[in-house]
């Protein structure tokens, strides 16, 4: 009923529920995807943010990301209603290696994703987090001041830095 002013109803006469959609929006760690589900949500993200440890020290990088005090430990998830019709559904991926077990059961029912790249960090190249995304996907490269965004050829090939 895309462009009606008039609800879908059901059988019952009520109106009908929206279809849904799950997106996954995934990438390595602090590439920007709780920032992005918070950015983009109509309701308050859910988020299972923890602070950061000693524990990590030597484990998680934090080049290029000094600034880091807190994690995802296991998802965000935030709503977009597109119309009465149509709501998405978005689940953000923890970036942590040692949580990358938990995207292959976030990605189930997932119609995509949005992969998310920081070109700033060594080893964040396309090729290797869409190994870990079994959707399809579209790539989304996370922008900042310190210099050119770089070739999209360099981003597929995993090979972008600034």
């Amino acid at each position: 009923m895309a462009g009606s002013d008039t609800l879908a109803t059901g059988t019952t006469g009520t109106p009908a529920a929206p279809d849904t959609v799950k997106i996954l929006i995934a990438g390595g760690f602090g590439v920007g995807k709780t920032t992005m589900v918070g950015s983009v949500s109509e309701i308050t993200p859910l988020r299972t943010e923890e602070p950061l440890t000693v524990a990590g020290l030597g484990v998680d990088d934090l080049a290029g990301i000094e600034e880091k005090r807190a994690t995802t430990v296991a998802m965000d998830f935030g709503r977009i209603t597109i119309s009465d019709e149509l709501v998405l559904y978005l689940f953000g991926t923890p970036g942590q290696q040692r949580f990358w077990f938990m995207w292959n059961d976030l990605a189930v029912g997932a119609l995509g994703a949005v992969v998310l790249l920081d070109v700033r960090r060594e080893g964040e190249g396309l090729p290797d987090v869409l190994g870990r995304v079994r959707v399809p996907a579209v790539e989304a490269v996370d922008r900042h001041d310190e210099g050119d965004a770089p070739a999209l050829e360099e981003v597929h090939r995993g090979e972008a830095r600034l």
